[in-house]
């Protein structure tokens, strides 16, 4: 198996790198794969029993040698008192070492139990285990290699358990029985979740912390967004017991949503302000144009019903009709090349982010759909030129469709979304695995007005395609050798 470079887990809430030191050693093995793992010894022996009991062993061998009664009577009572010390001592020591022991069982009972926010105490060791197996065998690529295999990912997502959780997660999730959230973490995340495959990347490449923004199932089948946040482990042991941090932000998501609601409503209704006012420029242009058109076309009309017809002033009357017909092409022509040629910002931006970002802009359509994506980019791809609004709105479209192509469908519905250099072009390629479409639909769909859905308006991929070719790309479909189709793109790659 190759060696393919680490990448970064690709994150909402970035940790800035002084509190995530990444730690590797020379190989590219996370320092927790190469790292003694056994517990240290814990000296519950004092220094002063170890005395009492070095003066103990001679007081008793003399009461042995010493054949002087008047001297074993003393040293007998020497001994008593040793013991007598050592026994007093010991259990003040003792005292002391359980009245620790019930402090930091309240403290952690106050720290676990008593948090208002919701911890849980999960095994990650199969996680641990799968991730150390890939690396041993040179795969560095975690991301590329779970998004290549997701049947493995969601078994080794079922082998995670959740082995205890604090009151807070208790009351979040609407239970009262603790035994209703511990088991398999698959219960909790849904399979529209994409931060499981974050975790095992995070594990190979070192990172001391993790956080990450996902969604889960709750009790009713209510989903929640959630924050978490975990320390993760130094070493092979820990990774039985890692604590993550729940924080709810479905609120904030909920009021990010509606702020980005009303900025869309502000930037439709501007484009309606800008549309309206382009169509009374377009008609007060042409309306005239139209008007002598009809005219002079009615007037020929009247030339040519003459007996005799007089045919110089209807020739006459044509000429004026095709003179106004080209001029009114000519406003036609001006304004299409007006809005072919409208100045786009084009700038280089990396593959990976732009992909992100759209599928963040549909997050809550996916999962209403039940749709999974998997983004399977290698991690050294060259950036593109491109106007990142333009091609996140290609990528939402063809995402969306996408998803909505494998609506109904039983089992995983699954989006891989791949990107490879060609020459001076970047190919991206977003795949479903629907049914496909048929063999005589394939050049049609891109065509204005057509639409395979009942409530389409058959604009979305022709919009697309005009979109990609504005950039120096192109854009085609596919169908798969299985099931599903594959929508292809290319754009120029920054120099």
């Amino acid at each position: 198996m190759g060696h393919r470079t680490m990448r970064q887990p690709h994150t909402l809430w970035p940790i800035e790198n002084e509190f995530n030191e990444r730690k590797v050693n020379d190989a590219g093995l996370p320092m927790w794969a190469v790292t003694d793992d056994k517990a240290a010894p814990v000296n519950y022996t004092p220094w002063w029993l170890l005395l009492g009991l070095a003066l103990l062993l001679p007081m008793i061998a003399g009461m042995a040698l010493i054949p002087s009664s008047r001297l074993n009577m003393l040293l007998a009572i020497l001994a008593v008192v040793d013991i007598v010390a050592i026994a007093v001592f010991y259990l003040r020591y003792v005292g002391r070492l359980q009245e620790k022991l019930a402090c930091s069982e309240r403290w952690n009972e106050t720290v676990f139990e008593r948090n208002d926010i919701p911890l849980w105490r999960e095994d990650w060791s199969a996680a641990r285990d799968a991730v150390l197996q890939l690396l041993n065998a040179g795969e560095r690529d975690i991301h590329a290699y779970f998004s290549s295999h997701p049947a493995e990912l969601r078994q080794l997502r079922s082998k995670v358990l959740i082995k205890d959780v604090n009151q807070a997660a208790m009351n979040r999730a609407g239970v009262t029985n603790k035994q209703a959230l511990l088991g398999s973490l698959e219960a909790l995340l849904p399979d529209t979740d994409e931060t499981f495959l974050q975790w095992l990347v995070a594990f190979a490449v070192g990172d001391t912390i993790y956080r990450s923004e996902t969604h889960i199932t709750l009790a009713g089948d209510k989903t929640r967004d959630t924050l978490f946040s975990a320390a993760l482990p130094r070493n092979k042991r820990d990774f039985a017991n890692i604590l993550v941090t729940d924080l709810d932000i479905t609120a904030y998501k909920a009021a990010q949503a509606r702020a980005a609601h009303a900025e869309a409503e502000i930037a439709r209704a501007t484009r309606m302000t800008m549309m309206g006012a382009l169509s009374a420029s377009i008609a007060h242009e042409v309306n005239s144009p139209l008007a002598a058109i009809l005219v002079s076309s009615e007037a020929a009309l009247l030339w040519l019903q003459r007996d005799p017809p007089f045919i110089e002033e209807a020739i006459t009357a044509m000429q004026t009709v095709n003179q106004q017909a080209c001029r009114a092409q000519k406003v036609i022509d001006k304004t299409r090349a007006y809005l072919n040629n409208a100045p786009a910002t084009v700038s280089e931006h990396a593959v990976d982010k732009l992909v992100y970002d759209a599928i963040q802009l549909i997050k809550r359509e996916l999962r209403a759909l039940k749709a999974s994506v998997l983004v399977n980019l290698p991690g050294d791809l060259p950036s593109v030129l491109a106007d990142a609004v333009n091609i996140q709105q290609v990528l939402v479209n063809l995402i969306l469709n996408a998803a909505q192509a494998m609506e109904g469908k039983t089992g995983p519905r699954d989006i891989t979304i791949t990107a490879a250099v060609e020459g001076s072009m970047m190919h991206v390629t977003v795949s479903d695995s629907g049914s496909g479409i048929d063999e005589d639909k394939l050049l049609a769909i891109f065509e204005p007005f057509y639409s395979t859905k009942h409530d389409g308006m058959g604009m979305g991929l022709a919009i697309c395609r005009t979109c990609i070719g504005a950039h120096g790309g192109h854009l085609w479909v596919t169908n798969n050798t299985l099931s599903g189709a594959q929508f292809h793109f290319t754009l120029p790659i920054a120099q």
